[in-house]
């Protein structure tokens, strides 16, 4: 059975906003703001909410240490038979990804779960990238 255009898109765009947060993880591992990967996932406002947090972090000293989970879902898809934007919920785990300063949590309280919104969208070269994301507080999921 093929796939469809609709199915190919979401698996797309759920393994690019994946993507994202596993190369944010790993840039966050030295507060790298210019790593070349964090592009490869996210463009427009995503990307520049990426590089300046880690950005921020480097001035201030602190790297992260772990990694976040996620188990996105499509909550919605326009044009709906071969989309060009995907949008994504997300409740993210961010229990194991803290940030450090030396060898001490800069947070007095631990990760937990977070809801996110994130816009997929397919790029003229066929590629997708996040352009741009919502992430909430702790216990909003």
């Amino acid at each position: 059975m093929l796939e469809s255009a609709r199915d190919r898109a979401t698996s797309q765009a759920l393994a690019v906003y994946r993507g994202m947060w596993q190369a944010m993880a790993k840039a966050a591992e030295t507060a790298d703001s210019q790593s070349p990967e964090l592009a490869m996932y996210a463009t427009g406002d995503a990307l520049g909410v990426l590089n300046r947090s880690l950005y921020a972090d480097k001035l201030s000293g602190v790297v992260s240490k772990g990694r976040p989970t996620n188990d996105p879902t499509v909550s919605n898809v326009d044009p709906a038979d071969n989309p060009t934007t995907i949008m994504v919920k997300d409740c993210s785990d961010s229990s194991n990804w803290l940030k450090y300063k030396g060898d001490k949590p800069v947070d007095a309280t631990p990760g937990g779960r977070r809801s996110i919104t994130a816009e997929v969208k397919k790029q003229q070269d066929g590629s997708w990238r996040v352009t741009r994301f919502a992430v909430e507080k702790v216990g909003s999921c």
